[in-house]
């Protein structure tokens, strides 16, 4: 199970060159996740030109993606910024399915658990996921959990393997009066490992 996510939605940027590695080039677009709320999650996502011909516009197109959830640390004047994205293995192009945002990911507790309540008194925990990729890499995946599994969460230790399902959120915030954007995996299911 280790990282896999299923996406279907609208892609809602056009593809812009991220870099290239062996001849293969990648891609950044966004696409865009319909919760049950009716709420959008607007979810990055890297493809290859192996996967799309890059000289078309997809824009508004639905797409479903299978992939992995990546991160790395992103250099910005004098600090560093994780930031999450879909790494594209799969992508199809599709006429109407209903919007899919499922994550499953196995990994280690890299950080201890903060537990919190929200202003309206709901149990919060924010975990920091270390889950293991190929050639010694890992990804570090911050993880929100909720109610009764946060109450249970609260309590595991640093280096914990857990499994969680879930899906990519994004949310606005506002920081020293600029709008930014933060991604992480809202959690529904947990175990442990």
């Amino acid at each position: 199970m280790g990282n896999q996510v299923n996406l279907i939605g609208n892609i809602v940027t056009d593809l812009s060159l991220n870099h290239s590695l062996y001849g293969e080039s990648f891609y950044y677009t966004s696409i865009s996740v319909i919760r049950d709320s009716g709420r959008a999650d607007v979810v990055p996502v890297m493809v290859s030109d192996r996967l799309l011909d890059v000289n078309k516009s997809y824009k508004g197109r639905r797409v479903y993606v299978v992939g992995e959830l990546r991160t790395y640390n992103q250099h910005d004047e004098d600090k560093n910024r994780l930031r999450l994205y879909v790494f594209a293995n799969e992508l199809c192009i599709i006429d109407d399915s209903k919007d899919v945002n499922d994550v499953f990911l196995e990994g280690y507790i890299c950080k201890q658990p903060t537990y919190r309540h929200t202003p309206m008194g709901r149990e919060i925990t924010d975990v920091i996921l270390a889950v293991n990729r190929a050639y010694g890499k890992s990804d570090y995946i911050p993880c929100v959990l909720w109610g009764r599994t946060a109450y249970y969460a609260r309590s595991l230790s640093v280096g914990s393997c857990i499994r969680v399902a879930g899906r990519i959120q994004s949310r606005e915030y506002t920081k020293g009066g600029e709008t930014k954007t933060a991604y992480e995996l809202s959690v529904n299911l947990m175990e442990v490992c």
